[in-house]
């Protein structure tokens, strides 16, 4: 015991084995700010940075639970479960990878659908889990959403889809490109049955899945910040040998030149999409969001010239018909 223990009362000395220890998991840190955040206030906010605004990446099933309303929730294709069918095998067997994912993540693959309401609107919902092999697309990820667009066919439901994929699953070869195909196909289905399917792109959305079902909504929605293309910003400037641009590959980048409709917070996201589907669907949404334009964009808007469409008119004999008045 040294002098100063010696002098210092007992009752008022700290006994460091009787400290509390902070419950593991409490905090985080930000990857993009690097800001140290309360756990429980990330959730409350969707695991949103309340600094920086970052997105941080949702799992599948956290996505849909905090989606579609509490009530009426039914998982579509859980039974659908993947076989290694090409005993595949790089650094490790393909096996081994699937179990390790299933271990880590509690899910059988990269996809989750389930059916159930949007405040009160009937919706089908799909989510990608990027933690599960990077949320690539194998032949149980193309079939669950297969059985998904099925599902909103029969029963007249609009499909909703989160993508967070890395693309197509290596391991599954041409099966796995065949996915692609499939998925689209099904969506063409989809649009003869009239109804509304809108994709929203997470990060990241790459390779395969942007090249196929994520590109193909009615309405194209992404989170701020998210990374989408088909090869990597890296791959590319290494291909062209030229510097890209600022953001490349970005969401805004995509919505400045066109290539989606909007961009959406993620906490808005509900309330947005329930107003959409509302048009869409032509149905009467629960709560609908108020949609109101700042002071700036009312102004663009009435500074905005109005758009002339110039249509040339052909004179009747321009293209030959039959009998039947129908063109050769």
């Amino acid at each position: 015991m040294s002098w100063f223990e010696k002098l210092v009362p007992s009752r008022i000395r700290t006994d460091a084995a009787r400290k509390r220890a902070v419950p593991e998991g409490l905090w985080m840190r930000c990857d993009s700010c690097s800001a140290t955040l309360y756990r429980p206030e990330m959730e409350r906010s969707l695991d949103v940075c309340p600094k920086c605004g970052f997105h941080t990446r949702l799992s599948a099933r956290r996505r849909l639970e905090t989606f579609l309303d509490e009530a009426g929730r039914e998982e579509i294709g859980a039974q659908v479960e993947p076989v290694d069918i090409l005993k595949f095998r790089d650094s490790k067997r393909y096996k081994d990878r699937l179990s390790a994912a299933q271990k880590t993540t509690g899910e059988k693959d990269a996809l989750v659908a389930m059916r159930g309401t949007l405040h009160d609107i009937p919706v089908v919902v799909c989510a990608f889990n990027f933690n599960f092999m990077g949320g690539s697309m194998g032949s149980v990820v193309g079939q669950r959403f297969v059985l998904a667009v099925e599902a909103a066919i029969a029963e007249r439901r609009a499909l909703v889809c989160f993508s967070a994929s890395g693309g197509a699953r290596m391991q599954e070869a041409l099966f796995s490109l065949m996915q692609m195909a499939k998925t689209g196909a099904a969506l063409g289905r989809l649009r003869e049955a009239r109804l509304p399917f809108i994709s929203v792109l997470t990060d990241p959305t790459m390779g395969g899945v942007s090249a196929s079902l994520a590109m193909l909504g009615d309405v194209n929605i992404a989170e701020p910040g998210a990374l989408i293309g088909f090869a990597g910003p890296r791959v590319i400037q290494q291909t062209v040998r030229e510097t890209l641009p600022e953001g490349f590959q970005r969401a805004e980048f995509l919505l400045e030149h066109g290539a989606i409709d909007m961009i959406i917070p993620r906490q808005e996201l509900r309330d947005r999409i329930a107003g959409l589907l509302s048009l869409l669907m032509r149905r009467e949404a629960s709560v609908l969001p108020s949609y109101s334009m700042s002071p700036a964009e009312m102004d663009d808007d009435q500074d905005r010239e109005p758009e002339t469409l110039e249509v040339e008119v052909l004179p009747p004999d321009a293209h030959d018909t039959n009998e039947q008045g129908t063109r050769q």
